[in-house]
């Protein structure tokens, strides 16, 4: 199957063609041009009044915690998770992480997002309805320990990672990358994280992770640990000798920022979250200067509320900037590069976060014709600054249409809807 979308403004890496033609076959983009390609296409959309730009990758999320949005609101972190969400994840049941995992699709999908890196028990569900949707995700079973005197070799948790790794890393033509993820320096122990480290570098798998996520987090993990602050916890048992994903780095300092670079650690920024539980702001001018790729992601529903990742590179836009006083910080192009290129760079995706001749076509379309939107004076400042997920009329991945028009093309919404009602119903 082939499309050629005519009359397109197009962002690229370095540029934006106002008028322009973006051509696909199969599952890859192959022409990009002012002028029209001279291949015939079997479907031809006139894209006047739109811009296509790449599909947005969210690089932290629980995506089955749709199902608790809301809960716990206006709670601090630790408060959160112990008294509103873990007593009702534990009443989870099978159908339930069906239902939410696609709920958090459709949301992601009508935002522009193509992939997701999700942490979260029982990932073969999550897997199964990603593959059934056409998305891609990074998916890992994450690993918790509160025994210090349980062996690494009778964690069932760890024994479940390494056999949803092997059953489906790869599948669907490599849409499902299958990760490792220890949740977080305090809800571990040293023997677990080191065992857990090892297998993962010998599988040769990405970690992701909780890092420095509040000021409690971090000064209560350098009180056990001899004043290791949790970077300098997980450098020490061996974890950021993988290739890692850090979810949220607020409260950094200055020598872990160094040891995140040294081990080539993915940032991931999640302003939302981190402002409406009340963590902080990331350093982000400091993390760019230092060369650390930074990524964007969401967090979970229940703690952002909702899975929006043009909020995301909005609010990314402009926090930062009232909170140094800098206008200058991130340019809405190295945004764009956060969201989409860094993403995927950090999910081990290649050939994929941009739009470019041989690249998957993962491609988000935005209709440009809304008051907000108009005029297109600077259409990167438009994409950061104005643009709403409602702008969002298509979401394409891997050359084959998902989301267009309001309509979700591989997930029935109205089952899904029914279902979460459903499951709703014992959770709370």
């Amino acid at each position: 199957m082939s499309t050629l979308f005519e009359n397109a403004a197009i962002v690229l890496e370095d540029r934006v063609i106002k008028c322009g033609y973006l051509g696909v076959i199969g599952d890859k983009i192959s022409y990009i041009g002012e002028e029209r390609p001279s291949a015939e296409y079997d479907i031809v959309k006139n894209m006047t009044g739109h811009l296509l730009m790449p599909g947005m990758y969210n690089l932290h999320t629980h995506s089955p915690m749709t199902l608790l949005r809301g809960m716990g609101s206006d709670l601090p972190l630790d408060r959160w998770l112990n008294e509103a969400i873990f007593p009702v994840e534990a009443k989870l049941l099978p159908n339930d992480f069906s239902a939410g995992s696609r709920l958090a699709m459709m949301e992601m999908l009508s935002s522009g997002v193509v992939s997701f890196t999700d942490m979260y028990d029982c990932p073969w569900i999550t897997a199964d309805e990603v593959i059934k949707a056409g998305m891609k995700a990074n998916l890992s079973r994450p690993i918790v320990g509160f025994d210090p005197t349980e062996p690494y070799c009778e964690s069932f948790r760890a024994k479940e990672s390494e056999k949803f790794f092997k059953e489906y890393n790869k599948k669907a033509d490599g849409r499902i990358i299958v990760d490792y993820a220890i949740h977080a320096e305090y809800t571990n122990y040293d023997e677990l994280a080191m065992g857990y480290a090892a297998d993962c570098k010998k599988m040769g798998a990405i970690m992701h992770l909780h890092l420095s996520e509040t000021e409690k987090e971090h000064r209560e993990c350098k009180m056990r640990h001899n004043g290791l602050t949790p970077t300098e916890w997980f450098l020490k048992m061996g974890v950021l000798d993988n290739p890692t994903v850090a979810a949220h780095c607020v409260w950094l300092e200055e020598g872990d920022m160094d040891i995140l670079k040294e081990k080539n650690v993915t940032c991931v920024h999640n302003p939302s979250s981190n402002m409406k539980l009340g963590s902080g702001f990331m350093p982000i001018e400091k993390l760019l200067k230092r060369g650390i790729n930074v990524a964007l992601g969401t967090d979970g529903a229940a703690s952002n509320n909702n899975l929006n990742m043009m909020e995301e590179l909005h609010l990314a836009s402009v926090i930062h900037n009232g909170f140094t006083h800098d206008p200058t910080i991130l340019k809405p192009q190295e945004l764009l590069k956060i969201a989409a290129l860094n993403g995927a760079c950090a999910q081990g995706r290649k050939n994929s976060g941009l739009l470019k001749e041989g690249c998957f076509a993962d491609i988000a379309a935005l209709n440009l014709d809304a008051p907000h939107l108009i005029p297109q004076n600077d259409i990167m400042a438009l994409i950061t600054y104005s643009a709403q997920a409602s702008d969002v009329d298509m979401t394409m991945v891997n050359g084959k249409i998902l989301y267009e028009n309001g309509e979700f093309l591989t997930i029935d919404y109205e089952k899904t809807k029914a279902d979460v009602i459903e499951s709703v119903k014992h959770l709370i």
